[in-house]
């Protein structure tokens, strides 16, 4: 194996033990540690490339991390690097249920840690408004009304009106591929 090749696979492995570790509140928020990472530091991918795994992450059976470190680790470094950025992206989950679930009784029970477990929602809910900022405008970059207003649209439709997520979901995927189909055949964009 080259020594290039190792070296990509140890920082593949650190960083997603790293990612993993301290990003609490679900798969959005590793979404901006990869950006910081992965985007912004190494230059690996771009921001569109974010996106797009970032899509893909959350329509994939399975947490959404995961999927994203899986994808990530590809782009990087193949077959291996997807392997080896997932081993390193579970390896912190799995330690924390382990003590968790040895000490559940003192968990449950200890309001200071039920309050560190609050305050840090809100952190997870800022950091969710950001990704959320810095997606709108990647989107807004490919000069995209439709997808643009989409995003309000989506969440309106969930939020107010409740409409099944499978629902919106559907809908979305039948709009944006009719107008991929436009761009392509008419528009040449």
């Amino acid at each position: 194996m080259k020594a290039n090749k190792l070296k990509d696979l140890t920082w593949l492995f650190f960083i997603n033990i790293f990612i993993s570790s301290f990003t609490f509140g679900g798969g959005y928020v590793v979404v901006s540690m990869v950006r910081k990472y992965f985007v912004e530091k190494r230059k690996i991918f771009n921001e569109s490339d974010l996106i797009t795994m970032s899509a893909i992450s959350q329509t994939t059976p399975g947490a959404i991390a995961i999927n994203l470190a899986a994808l990530a680790g590809y782009k990087v470094a193949g077959t291996i690097g997807t392997i080896v950025s997932c081993i390193g992206a579970i390896i912190p989950p799995i330690t924390i249920l382990a003590v968790v679930s040895l000490w559940y009784q003192v968990f449950s029970t200890n309001h200071i840690i039920m309050a560190i477990l609050k305050g840090m929602q809100a952190g997870i809910a800022a950091i969710i408004v950001d990704i959320l900022i810095g997606m709108t405008r990647a989107i807004n970059e490919q000069h995209s009304k439709l997808l643009t207003a989409m995003i309000p649209i989506t969440f309106i439709a969930s939020y107010i009106f409740k409409v099944n997520i499978v629902v919106i979901i559907l809908i979305t995927i039948i709009v944006a591929t009719a107008q991929l189909y436009y761009r392509r055949r008419y528009c040449q964009c």
